[in-house]
């Protein structure tokens, strides 16, 4: 056994898991924790961030690139109540995380203290492990319950820490169980299931996949799965990059951040192989058709639909049961009429990008970015319009990560998750992230830690001064536009504020000038962040939660209507029902 404070213990524990950097902000109550990082500083790095909310989201980011768990810390009051917004996006997102709380010192506990408050039963509904610790000796063994914790239920586990306790030396020893993070067994799969599923497969006409996040280390297997079974393949947003953005069968996602592909899919499906997700926006799906559901919890499978087959089980080993059947299915017109369907989305989408005649298209910018990046870069996305362009337009075809807030839908989360990307890159790989201008004015502060830290971001801020995505909605219902106007910012300005470099671009030319410097500059070593002010026109993306682009299912005059108002030119792009009549599929 070592002597050392209790503090120090702590952060013992979380290098032991693997952990390397925390993020957070000193404070009366958490100090003793923070002098536990100083003395592990060779093992534990601490990142000072300018905003706990900050440093909650950046570490709600690393858990969704890595598959290991983030920590962030907040002093007791409002550097614990700062915390929610990462820990909620973690808990709906369902990654693992830890949050170290500090408390007021015991003895001034229910006395009415400085920023003392009730933390445990505020953190009551987001954790999935959460404790106050009572004696300084238990310190390291909750810290390494918690993060087993959040492992085994795949959310956050709070830690609150009386100050005096993590300031009280203690004995330690290492836990000499070996820290599992992941299951080590093969599960068998029920042979019932397979034959079930197979017999759907072989009776449907128009098969698909619809690919969760349980799938995201499961590129190969899907891909593989797919082309042995000829399956048109969809993914949830979050799921981006469950299959290669560029594999053929890919054709993309549904609803308003989704394709045309994706959404004219869903409309002539038959069946769906619904893999690893408990997508909120299945209630959605159309109502007459056959389900099969592979979830490795028994609780979200039937939670957002009806199922006609229902297997639990991890969808990775799934398809590797399905693969190893040897069985598989004919390329069909199904398979072939959506792979063009996709064709004739991209290429609709590279017409936006050609074109600034109004303005920048905010497809131009993303073209510009998709021909930059590297293999294994990685993509922090904010929530907004903003996810529409990067969903849409972001490569996701060899090692590229990517993270958004899913479902829980927070702004301000492209910074963080930028800044986490740099700190969890691989050499030689390029941290990106992507805002519109009110979701970066949340944490634009959090530049100067881009700074301290010399993590070079490239940081894309889509600028039209308003919030884009709800002004949409109120167009949507009718409302009066209230409240979603912004006050013009220059943020190229801010970033040399803060310690970055800035860049503003209004048309095409300054696009391809600008990102060209900024190549220039990577490549030459820069260490600072880069922000790009994309001023962009007003106009909001396609709505695709419904197109109507069908004249047999929508009528000729709600197509044109359709076509003219999102400049679609309706012989480049056919309803994908037109696709497979042309082929003799008559529906």
């Amino acid at each position: 056994m070592t002597k050392m404070i209790a503090g120090q213990a702590l952060v013992k524990v979380l290098a032991a898991w693997g952990v390397d950097h925390v993020y957070g902000i000193p404070g009366g109550s958490i100090n003793h924790t923070v002098e536990g990082l100083y003395l592990e500083q060779d093992q534990v790095k601490y990142i000072q961030v300018r905003h706990e909310e900050v440093g909650a989201l950046a570490a709600a980011a690393d858990a969704k690139y890595t598959g290991k768990i983030g920590v962030s810390f907040g002093s007791a009051g409002p550097g614990a109540t700062h915390l929610f917004n990462g820990l909620y996006d973690a808990k709906m997102d369902h990654v693992p995380v830890l949050a170290l709380v500090g408390q007021v010192p015991q003895p001034t506990m229910n006395t009415n203290y400085f920023q003392e408050m009730d933390e445990t039963p505020m953190f009551s509904d987001v954790a999935v492990y959460n404790r106050t610790v009572t004696t300084a000796e238990q310190l390291p063994y909750v810290v390494n319950q918690a993060i087993r914790e959040a492992y085994r239920q795949k959310g956050p586990a709070v830690v609150i820490i009386p100050e005096d306790l993590s300031a009280k030396e203690i004995d330690y020893e290492p836990v000499k169980t070996p820290n599992v993070v992941v299951d080590s067994f093969k599960q068998v799969i029920d042979p019932q299931a397979v034959t079930e599923t197979l017999k759907l497969l072989k009776a449907a006409k128009h098969p698909l996949v619809y690919a969760g996040r349980g799938l995201l280390n499961a590129r190969a297997e899907l891909v593989k799965f797919s082309e042995q079974f000829n399956l048109p393949v969809l993914n949830t947003v979050p799921a981006t990059g469950v299959i290669p953005t560029d594999h053929p069968n890919a054709i993309g996602t549904f609803g308003r951040l989704g394709s045309k592909s994706g959404f004219e899919a869903l409309q002539h499906t038959d069946l769906i192989l619904f893999l690893g997700s408990e997508f909120p926006f299945a209630q959605f799906w159309p109502k007459d058709i056959k389900i099969v559901q592979v979830n490795d919890n028994s609780f979200d499978i039937g939670k957002m639909v009806p199922v006609d087959v229902a297997v639990l089980s991890d969808a990775k080993q799934f398809l590797q049961a399905m693969v190893a059947t040897g069985e598989t299915l004919p390329v069909t017109d199904w398979l072939t009429a959506n792979r063009q369907n996709k064709q004739n989305w991209n290429a609709y989408l590279t017409q936006l990008a050609q074109d600034d005649s109004a303005g920048l298209a905010p497809e131009t910018v993303m073209r510009k970015v998709a021909s930059l990046v590297g293999p294994k870069d990685i993509y922090g996305v904010d929530t907004g319009n903003v996810s529409e362009w990067a969903v849409r337009g972001l490569p996701m075809d060899q090692q590229q990560r990517f993270a958004l807030s899913g479902l829980f839908a927070t702004m301000g989360y492209g910074l963080p998750a930028g800044l986490a990307g740099a700190l969890n890159a691989d050499k030689g790989a390029q941290a990106w992230s992507f805002s519109g201008d009110g979701g970066f004015a949340m944490v634009a502060p959090d530049l100067i830690t881009e700074a301290r830290y010399q993590l070079p971001v490239i940081n894309v801020v889509f600028t039209n001064n308003r919030f884009g995505f709800i002004y949409n909605e109120q167009v949507a219902t009718g409302q009066h536009l209230y409240g979603v106007d912004l006050s013009e910012a220059d943020w190229a300005k801010v970033a040399e504020g803060l310690g970055g470099i800035g860049f503003t671009v209004t048309n095409k030319v300054d696009v391809e000038n600008v990102f060209n410097k900024i190549k220039d500059l990577q490549a030459n070593g820069n260490t600072k962040p880069i922000v790009v002010n994309a001023i962009i026109k007003d106009d909001d993306p396609i709505e695709t939660a419904f197109m109507p682009l069908d004249p047999k299912l929508y009528g000729q005059d709600a197509v044109d209507a359709y076509a003219k108002k999102n400049h679609i030119d309706l012989t480049q792009q056919p309803a994908l029902g037109e696709l497979l009549r042309a082929k003799g599929d008559n529906l």
